[in-house]
């Protein structure tokens, strides 16, 4: 039977990078040997001014960069719930990050780990 106990990883970033795929800024990454959930991210512009962010996905599978979202335009002091209801299934060693054009940008996201002693 497989164990349905898990733990939460919660990470919070400042993003500074302004370029795509390894130079972007790192939010999370599955640890060897789990599976993960991705219940929530959340993208806050603490600027006053709208700008763009980008968020990708590192599937370790293929070895390529995805968009999750491509330069999406957030106004200043807000707030975008990227997920809304839905959920992110990874795999050990798959990646979320982040770059911006421009503006200040916060990034948070909550995940559910589950060990799986066969990724790796």
């Amino acid at each position: 039977m497989v164990s349905t106990t898990y733990i939460t990883s919660t990470k919070s970033i400042t993003v500074t990078s302004t370029s795509a795929d390894a130079s972007a800024d790192l939010i999370y990454v599955v640890p060897d040997y789990y599976d993960s959930t991705v219940d929530m991210i959340i993208i806050t512009n603490g600027g006053t001014s709208s700008a763009k962010i980008t968020l990708q996905l590192f599937h370790k599978d293929d070895n390529q960069y995805h968009n999750i979202i491509k330069s999406k335009n957030i106004s200043g002091n807000t707030a975008l719930n990227v997920l809304d209801a839905s959920r992110m299934h990874l795999h050990a060693g798959d990646k979320i990050l982040a770059y911006k054009d421009s503006g200040t940008f916060d990034v948070t996201l909550s995940a559910r780990q589950l060990y799986n002693p066969s990724r790796a």
